[in-house]
C-alpha cells in the first residue's frame, strides 16, 4: 500500500516537460466567453430547433394525411354497402308495389274476383264531356254558400 501512495506523490511531485507550473494552470482554466463563438452556438441551436421543428411538422403531416386515408377508405366502403342497401330496398319496393302481386294477394286473402260487367257502372261526373253535377259547383274554396246546381243540368 505504501508503494502505491510513493508512487502517487512522486508522480505529482516530478517534473515534467509537458505540464504547466501551477500558476499557468489556473490561468488555463480561468477563460473569458468568447461573443462570437457563443453567437454561432447560439444560430446553430436556433437552426438546428426549426430543423426539428419542420421534420416534426412534415410528420406530422404524413400521419394526418394516412389517417385521412384511412377514413375515406371506411367512407367509400359505407357508401357501397350504402348503395348496395338501396338497390336491395329498391327492387323490394318495386316487387311489393306489383299489380300481379297485389291482385294475387286480394284474390287469395281477402277473397276478392274481378268484377262483372254488370256490376260496373260510369258516374255522370266523370263520363264523355262533362255534363255532370260537379262542373255546376266552384271549384275554389269560399266562406260563402256553394252555388247550386240549376234543375235543367239534373235532367240532363
Amino acid at each position: 500500500m505504501r508503494s502505491r501512495v510513493a508512487r502517487s506523490t512522486a508522480w505529482q511531485s516530478a517534473p515534467c516537460r509537458w505540464r504547466l507550473p501551477h500558476e499557468e494552470q489556473g490561468a488555463r482554466f480561468h477563460r473569458e466567453r468568447d461573443r462570437r463563438r457563443l453567437l454561432v452556438m447560439g444560430r446553430a441551436l436556433v437552426s438546428a430547433g426549426l430543423l426539428v421543428m419542420l421534420v416534426l411538422g412534415v410528420v406530422a403531416s404524413r400521419v394526418q394525411q394516412v389517417r385521412l386515408s384511412y377514413r375515406l377508405d371506411g367512407l367509400r366502403t359505407l357508401k357501397a354497402e350504402m348503395e348496395e342497401s338501396r338497390s336491395r330496398l329498391r327492387v323490394e319496393i318495386d316487387t311489393l308495389r306489383s299489380l300481379a302481386r297485389i291482385e294475387s294477394k286480394a284474390r287469395a286473402e281477402l277473397g276478392m274476383a274481378p268484377p262483372a260487367a254488370n256490376q260496373v257502372q260510369l258516374a255522370r261526373e266523370f263520363g264523355p264531356g262533362g255534363t255532370g253535377l260537379s262542373m255546376a259547383t266552384t271549384l275554389t274554396a269560399s266562406t260563402r254558400e256553394p252555388a247550386r246546381a240549376t234543375p235543367d243540368l239534373v235532367s240532363r
